[in-house]
């Protein structure tokens, strides 16, 4: 379109191959974007929310498209005209023509409904010259690396510019006007009103808990602790199951894929394996008891029924690492990962206490450690914009007590635990206990009055399950009642009038 040759940047040429090449790039795309949105400026909605001024390859076109984005944000007009007042004595302008560059940019635009796809290759040639740039710094990393650093380090520092660089264009990062802000926050309740329950976060599949918690939050540390056999490996396994079940997403107007219902679920599952895991998942969906599966007692029937559910859970999106010991180091790197290669939209992680921290920072203090991995996982949370669900031990000072309910003070490592998580929730079984506390099973006892309290009160909590929110940021504190069933190992809900009360 326009001649541009002369101002080519040879300070960013390419030598990887052996012949010193200019970075990729396309000066009559860059052209075409710019004519398009100085000819018709509503052009920029179509290209504003994934191009930004450092995608362009020439630096006046960069500073070209950042004056008009100014412009038009502030509600004025962006024409050869308004511009050529910012750019009056510009030396770059002026030798490419002047003013009179910006006319032949608007003259020789093309139409607004094809911006999109000019632009788009304006953005993919910016990525490539950022991947050529990351792999000269690695080859350079890997030559001339100190004794003391391990290929593992630079591993992972590769590893974050690349996820850096594949989130371009998606997550903005350092400071933003409270404008941008709120623009977020009126699609984040954009999102609540379209998606089905009205919820802003991920439908965790239990009608109650999600009200209270309005969904899964991207960014949020959600923990959810319990003493042992109260079910918490299965209740984030179910969660984890209903939102990958659920998931569907579309093709936004950009180009890029997006996740509207449910989620692309990856399960690290520290103390379970994979098989063990997909067993309980298989048992929970075929309503076939799990000691029956691995006994071998079915019949025909159950035998194909369970085929039929293990066909149908095949296809759904989650993803299970089952590496023992791994650290939050190593966890990060593979979560950032699997959203670059597959997708991801919610972590779930059992449990909190088995992940170990950095290789670098070993510590004396228990309380030290765990407060680096929680860290770890709220920063993790806020990088890939998911919501973490991170299972945690409670401490045995619950058993001490007449009332067992959890309380925060419960949580193993508390501090750290309490202090960076967004949402903490604890599961409570009283039937657990008052199976315990069963008196004996004597004809004279069974017809005593302390023999009928407890079978009352046993017929009164048969079942049920209460999910504790004893933290939430956003939200309220309460309980939520729900059925347990456990020769499944599975939780539902509840049906059942007025099953929760916020107590804030």
């Amino acid at each position: 379109m326009l001649d541009l040759k002369s101002r080519n940047r040879m300070d960013e040429a390419d030598s990887t191959g052996g012949a010193y090449r200019l970075m990729p790039h396309n000066i009559e795309a860059e052209q075409a974007t710019l004519g398009a949105i100085l000819v018709d400026n509503q052009a920029l909605d179509r290209v504003g929310e994934f191009l930004s001024p450092d995608h362009f390859y020439e630096q006046l076109h960069a500073r070209l498209y950042e004056a008009m984005q100014g412009l038009i944000q502030r509600g004025l007009i962006a024409t050869p005209v308004t511009l050529k007042t910012y750019f009056e004595g510009d030396e770059a302008l002026a030798q490419v023509g002047g003013p009179n560059y910006l006319a032949r940019l608007a003259g020789a635009a093309v139409t607004v409904f094809d911006v999109a796809q000019y632009a788009r290759l304006v953005y993919d040639l910016s990525i490539r010259r950022e991947l050529i740039r990351i792999s000269q710094d690695m080859m350079s990393l890997a030559h001339d690396s100190p004794v003391d650093s391990r290929p593992t380090e630079q591993i992972e520092t590769v590893e974050q510019k690349l996820f850096a660089l594949a989130e371009r264009g998606r997550t903005d990062k350092g400071f933003q006007t409270f404008k941008m802000a709120l623009t977020g926050a009126v699609d984040l309740a954009q999102k609540a009103y379209h998606r089905s329950g009205g919820l802003s976060g991920i439908a965790t599949g239990f009608h109650d808990l999600d009200q209270m918690l309005g969904g899964l939050r991207n960014s949020d540390l959600l923990i959810l602790a319990a003493r042992p056999s109260m079910g918490k490996t299965a209740f984030a396994t179910n969660i984890a199951f209903n939102a990958a079940k659920a998931w569907r997403q579309e093709t936004r107007e950009d180009g890029r894929l997006e996740t509207v219902e449910g989620a692309q679920v990856g399960f690290f599952s520290l103390e379970m394996s994979s098989e063990q895991l997909a067993m309980r998942i298989l048992a929970e969906q075929s309503e076939i008891p799990s000691n029956m599966i691995l006994h071998g007692r079915m019949g025909e029937a159950d035998f194909f029924r369970l085929l039929d559910t293990a066909g149908a859970l095949e296809r759904i999106p989650l993803y299970i690492d089952d590496t023992p010991g791994l650290t939050i180091t190593s966890l990060t790197q593979r979560a950032r990962r699997l959203k670059r290669q597959k997708g991801l939209d919610l972590i779930v992680i059992d449990y909190l206490q088995l992940i170990r921290p950095g290789n670098s920072s070993r510590s004396d203090s228990r309380v030290q450690e765990v407060s680096e991995v929680t860290q770890g996982l709220k920063a993790l949370a806020k990088e890939l914009s998911v919501p973490v669900l991170a299972l945690s031990q409670l401490s045995r000072q619950v058993e001490n007590r007449e009332d067992k309910r959890p309380q925060l003070a419960d949580l193993r490592e508390s501090g750290s635990i309490e202090q960076d998580a967004d949402v903490v929730m604890f599961i409570f079984r009283e039937e657990y206990y008052h199976m315990r506390a069963r008196p004996g099973r004597n004809e004279e006892e069974e017809n005593s009055p302390k023999w009928a309290e407890w079978e009352e009160k046993r017929a009164k909590i048969e079942g049920i399950a209460e999910v504790l929110i004893g933290k939430q940021r956003n939200g309220p504190i309460g309980t939520v009642e729900l059925l347990f069933q456990s020769e499944l190992t599975k939780f539902a809900n509840l049906a059942k009038p007025d099953h929760y009360q916020d107590i804030r």
